[in-house]
């Protein structure tokens, strides 16, 4: 809950609530998995329930400011580094969550483990800065995305499971390393070994982001035996395109869904797409939702 007013997946009331769009989807022929995030240091005590804190691999705080309904925007604070337990609670969280989509009809869970948040915060050196075994080599770095999955896929089944990962990505301070490659070649073939559905890959590049090492994108690709899902700026020709190559299985569409709720069909005739208003972009009411 590190954002202000972020949906759920742990209360009775919210299975119920997405019971009700699984059912929306499922009867238009479709199926939904639920992305399942915990945004650690990414977070701040005002949109937290009370006496809550802010948890992280290490006590080092993420750089900038966020949101906040009570405060506005205010600095990132320094989180308290987590502990044996306060991991093993976290891992639980997955599982509850994970067990709490299957309740309530939705196909599978995509792992949030990319942008910055909780389980990126152990991949990358920038904020997990551990000496125990949950830090240091790539082996300890990757143990806590491992043991997510691995809890997960015990639970609910590994072919409901999906992950997504953003090497080389900077969003919320993170910052790549030397061992960045063999670090998420590793991490595959230990997915491998759990037999996840498929793998996302976040390449903002296209957008003015640092560009994913195309050798570690073409390793991942070569290595991970599910499905490949590519995302990030695309439009019909350049998902067709990748797709073609054979660079990827699926080619994932996020932004240009918020202003086209028929974008399906628009990518299907050529027709013009609405542009989306960023400043409406995670903000109350309807206005950049059902507007357009």
């Amino acid at each position: 809950m590190g954002y202000a007013r972020i949906p759920g997946l742990f209360s009775p009331a919210q299975i119920e609530g997405w019971r009700a769009v699984a059912n929306a989807v499922h009867q238009s022929g479709g199926r939904i998995f639920a992305q399942l995030m915990h945004t650690g240091r990414v977070g701040h005590a005002a949109n937290l329930p009370a006496g809550a804190q802010v948890l992280a691999p290490s006590a080092l705080a993420a750089p900038g400011e966020m949101w906040t309904d009570s405060q506005g925007m205010q600095p990132h604070p320094v989180p308290a580094a987590m502990s044996e337990a306060d991991i093993a609670a976290a891992i639980a969280e997955f599982v509850q969550g994970a067990k709490n989509a299957v309740a309530a009809g939705l196909d599978g869970i995509e792992l949030h483990a990319a942008n910055g948040y909780l389980i990126d915060q152990f991949l990358n050196t920038a904020s997990n800065q551990r000496t125990d075994r949950w830090g240091g080599s790539v082996e300890n770095r990757l143990r806590f995305a491992v043991e997510v999955a691995r809890a997960c896929a015990a639970a609910i089944g590994a072919e409901r499971i999906g992950m997504r990962v953003s090497p080389y990505g900077v969003f919320n301070g993170m910052l790549p390393d030397a061992e960045m490659d063999a670090l998420y070649l590793r991490l595959m073939e230990e997915l491998n070994a759990i037999g996840l559905a498929y793998i996302h890959i976040v390449d903002h590049s296209a957008m003015g982001a640092p560009e994913v090492s195309p050798v570690l994108k073409a390793g991942i690709r070569a290595a991970f035996k599910g499905r490949y899902i590519l995302s990030g700026g695309y439009d019909t020709a350049r998902a067709n395109a990748d797709l073609d190559a054979e660079r990827g299985d699926l080619v994932a569409f996020g932004r240009p869904f918020i202003a086209n709720p028929d974008l399906v069909q628009k990518l299907q005739t050529g027709a013009a797409l609405a542009q989306p208003d960023p400043n409406t972009f995670y903000t109350p009411g309807e206005q950049g939702y059902l507007d357009y």
